[in-house]
């Protein structure tokens, strides 16, 4: 089923600083916390969507300098660190089924961490109908997409930001045929979330899966095997909808009453596509 309108998501990792102290102990009298990014992805009508990635910055409420070995990762701008990373591209569409993409840790003084910003190149791409297009990428995207974090980062303790990227409203189609980044994600530390998972049958080619509750909706592909999970959803009660393609001759499911917990992964039964629209109740 064709869309008129595909988006994209931006992506954005960690990187960030530790403040020394004056004493002989170089550690930071505060401490200090380790911070990861994982990428996740919502779907999109397309082949394969390629986002090129230059450099991530953090920005906290701390004063001090670059993590040891990261000394060139010192930015012009006041309060931004840079990670260093090298640039990479990453096909978001690989991100499915629940799969998650690691893209590093840090180690970071305690204290708030305010903002994440993602630099990206101009070497993006999208496939449709097996031609490759390029993905045109505003100035400002480039110049860092800056997302508003505002987590207080306790020392000795280990923080895991999901990204979960939602293709289907980041990528536009332009009225010339081309395509242009209007980026759209949805940010959740792990530890405070839970999520939902479940395997449909059969698995056919665009069976979708969204999860909705008062202020979230987040929406997920199945893979090759049916598998799916949604990840980063704050605690409480959701309903799941499982859409396939229409061309499958399949009706939509939907399941109420799906309770996420924090910290937990919630298991639906199996759900089994028929061509007669069922209605049930998540535990």
């Amino acid at each position: 089923m064709k869309k008129t309108k595909l988006f994209l998501m931006t992506l954005i990792v960690a990187a960030g600083f530790v403040s020394c102290s004056d004493d002989d102990d170089s550690n930071n009298p505060e401490g200090t916390a380790q911070v990861a990014v994982k990428l996740t992805d919502a779907p999109g009508d397309y082949q394969e969507v390629n986002v090129e990635v230059i450099d991530v910055m953090i920005k906290t409420d701390a004063e001090g300098e670059a993590v040891a070995g990261d000394a060139e990762a010192e930015t012009e701008e006041e309060g931004w660190v840079s990670l260093g990373v090298e640039p990479q591209t990453i096909n978001l569409l690989e991100l499915t089924g629940g799969n998650t993409l690691f893209l590093g840790e840090t180690e970071l003084a305690a204290g708030n961490l305010q903002e994440m910003r993602l630099i990206l190149g101009d070497n993006n791409n999208i496939v449709v109908g097996g031609q490759t297009l390029v993905l045109d990428t505003p100035s400002a995207q480039q110049s860092g997409l800056k997302l508003k974090v505002d987590q207080e980062l306790v020392a000795d303790t280990y923080y895991s930001f999901i990204l979960d990227f939602d293709v289907d409203q980041s990528v536009v189609a332009q009225g010339n045929g081309g395509y242009s980044l209007k980026p759209v994600l949805r940010l959740a530390v792990e530890e405070d979330a839970g999520s939902i998972a479940g395997t449909v049958t059969p698995s056919t080619d665009q069976v979708v899966v969204k999860a909705e509750s008062a202020d979230v909706t987040t929406t997920a592909y199945v893979n090759a095997e049916g598998r799916f999970q949604l990840h980063g959803l704050k605690p409480g009660t959701y309903l799941v909808t499982v859409t396939p393609s229409e061309a499958s001759g399949l009706e939509v499911k939907t399941i109420n009453n799906v309770e996420v917990k924090q910290g937990e992964v919630t298991e639906l039964e199996p759900v089994l596509l028929d061509t007669t629209e069922e209605t049930s109740t998540g535990e």
